[in-house]
């Protein structure tokens, strides 16, 4: 069985943690017997955010440099892990207000690499990431073509803003999956999604993203330490984090490690401050997928009661090093782990009172944390290994096939 994925959060030498989720899904399908390539979607353009930064720094330097650089070295074809991977570039207007259209921008560029992938290499599957825009680009191709079977995969922010916001986004989450044969989604919520965003029942298949587990737990010592590995964005919810950390005890007030970057990092660094809590939160940064796993697994607890969480493999990399997790109750991540077995603890997300009630009752006693860490490794051994997605991905890809 071949297989052509088509991405546009991908990782690259200017971005190895951009889109880590969908090249490892990839390497995992490989592992369980798919042949894949991958057609990664690149913008040499800047976004408006690096734009701005002119204001503060000359071209030669800063953000702008920083991101011409990434950007060439993303433009270039490259082996990852031993997957070939095709970068298709395409040019569109700004993200804030053309998102929802940019399936129209990919289009061209992703049907002459897709024809030339399929004229040298001749695939069995279709299987593009997000419903809008690379879902609907992909959907065009198939629409003009009749070749191979098309899978969607539905994460998050396709279903969730890009239908939302404007009226062509969803046209095109609507398009990309009535040319699916199936949709392939992260959890039930999302399933449920999708399906409310077509207005009927779908064929679709949930298939929930994955962790490797370590052979042991790392050995925990001296005080509490808590982490958040995330993009530093307002969903995520830090500054929530923030605020419960400064109601406990200063006595027994846990460290807490931020791992990620973004937009809200400077207002979270004032916050911390404001709140005379930032001796005791560490903001790290961007950090290479392995490093930040590393560093995660070395804390006690998991912490991101965030929104617009359809899975979360920030959640189960953390359980199965043996860290309970707090997550968001209500968002479809944390429900389906929380149902597949002990380690993943609910709250309500924004409620600053209960999230501290919760980090003081489970840190209260190392014993039972540890003990809670190492169920919730279990939970992800029995359910949420990568061995266990490429399974079920190449199953779905079968399914789809009719075989």
């Amino acid at each position: 069985m071949r297989v052509a994925v088509v991405a546009e959060w991908y990782p690259s030498p200017g971005d190895p943690v951009l889109g880590i989720w969908a090249h490892r899904q990839a390497q995992a399908a490989r592992d369980a017997g798919a042949e894949v390539r991958v057609l990664a979607l690149r913008r040499p353009i800047p976004p408006l955010a690096v734009a701005r930064e002119l204001i503060h720094f000359p071209p030669a330097t800063g953000p702008l440099s920083d991101w011409t650089a990434g950007a060439r070295t993303s433009l270039r074809p490259l082996s990852l892990d031993g997957l070939s991977i095709t970068p298709v570039p395409f040019l569109a207007p700004p993200r804030p207000i053309s998102y929802g259209s940019w399936g129209y921008w990919m289009a061209p560029g992703l049907a002459r690499a897709l024809d030339r992938l399929y004229g040298e290499w001749r695939f069995d599957v279709l299987h593009a990431h997000n419903l809008a825009p690379t879902g609907h680009a992909a959907a065009r191709w198939i629409r003009h073509r009749h070749r191979p079977t098309l899978i969607v995969s539905a994460h998050g922010p396709d279903m969730i803003h890009v239908a939302a916001d404007s009226s062509i986004g969803r046209r095109a989450c609507v398009a990309a999956i009535a040319r699916a044969d199936l949709v392939m989604a992260n959890s039930m919520w999302a399933a449920h999604r999708c399906e409310a965003i077509a207005g009927r029942t779908l064929p679709v298949r949930i298939v929930h993203l994955g962790a490797d587990v370590p052979p042991a737990i790392a050995p925990r010592n001296g005080q509490t330490r808590m982490v958040t590995v995330a993009h530093l964005v307002e969903r995520k919810r830090h500054d929530v984090v923030l605020r419960a950390l400064a109601t406990l005890d200063p006595a027994r007030r846990p460290e807490y490690l931020v791992i990620g970057d973004g937009p809200c990092r400077p207002g979270l660094e004032r916050l911390a401050a404001e709140l005379g809590v930032a001796d005791r939160v560490r903001f790290l940064g961007q950090l290479d997928n392995s490093e930040a796993v590393a560093r995660a697994a070395a804390c006690d607890l998991f912490v991101m009661p965030g929104v617009e969480e359809p899975f979360g493999v920030a959640f189960v990399e953390a359980m199965a090093a043996g860290l309970p997790a707090i997550g968001g109750r209500g968002e479809g991540g944390p429900e389906d782990i929380a149902a597949a077995g002990p380690g993943m603890v609910l709250v309500k997300p924004g409620d600053a009172r209960e999230l501290a009630s919760t980090i003081e009752r489970l840190t209260a006693d190392r014993s039972e944390l540890a003990r809670l860490g190492a169920a919730a490794r279990e939970t992800v051994a029995a359910n949420f290994t990568w061995e266990r997605c490429g399974v079920e991905t190449v199953a779905a890809y079968r399914a789809a096939l009719g075989d």
